[in-house]
């Protein structure tokens, strides 16, 4: 049996992962973490075959929690199953150590075979994902301005968009209020926005949060 834990912060969708894997017959779900420090908490207690990763959940998360988990257990292989498609974040969580990246709109068609070459050594690439990438259709994706957000500005991205403050996040990221304060400024200004409220509505319009993540407007 290939024992995975599930971190994902939202708990609906653990459950319908946990009978699309079980149902195979050779995967057994051993353990679910809802953000990164449950995560890294349940890691720490035993070994697995098999981590199955969300990139956006609550506290640490992203690359950096990627890199984390590989410092820590080098050897456990990470399948990230995200929402976002876009070439850039398979690639950045590809280079921080993950070992297949698949996106939860192919998850029901593609998860079991994505989990069990993973466990077993491999890699896997969402195969429309891998469709784009190998015929380089990448449209005005380029031009994007989140796309020129380095890893730590992505991630401090992603938790003002889903509404908290500096002070929230220098605690989360273990960084200063000022330092996240330069960041923030440094992101507004590369995406030539604003202020917060226009952060998060772009970060919706691109689907770089959950919309049921993101704060009322």
């Amino acid at each position: 049996m290939i024992a995975v834990m599930l971190a994902d912060d939202h708990t609906l969708l653990r459950a319908g992962l946990r009978r699309l894997l079980e149902h195979a017959g050779d995967i057994s779900v051993e353990g679910e973490a809802g953000n990164g420090a449950e995560a890294l908490e349940l890691l720490a207690r035993r070994p697995w075959d098999l981590l199955v990763l969300d990139m956006s959940m609550p506290g640490r998360d992203g690359v950096d929690l990627i890199r984390q988990i590989r410092n820590e257990h080098p050897k456990l292989p990470i399948l990230v199953l995200t929402m976002h498609g876009e070439q850039q974040y398979a690639v950045r969580a590809i280079k921080a150590g993950a070992a297949g990246y698949l996106t939860k709109d192919s998850a029901a068609e593609e998860l079991v075979e994505a989990v069990r070459k993973v466990a077993g050594g491999g890699r896997y690439l969402s195969r429309s994902l891998a469709e784009n990438i190998a015929f380089e259709r990448h449209g005005d994706a380029d031009s994007l301005p989140h796309l020129l957000l380095s890893d730590r500005e992505l991630s401090v991205f992603r938790h003002l968009a889903s509404g908290l403050n500096n002070s929230d996040i220098a605690r989360l990221l273990f960084l200063s209020v000022k330092t996240i304060s330069t960041y923030k400024s440094r992101i507004l200004v590369k995406m030539h926005l604003r202020n917060q409220a226009d952060l998060v509505r772009y970060a919706i319009r691109h689907r770089l949060v959950d919309e049921q993540d993101a704060p009322d407007l």
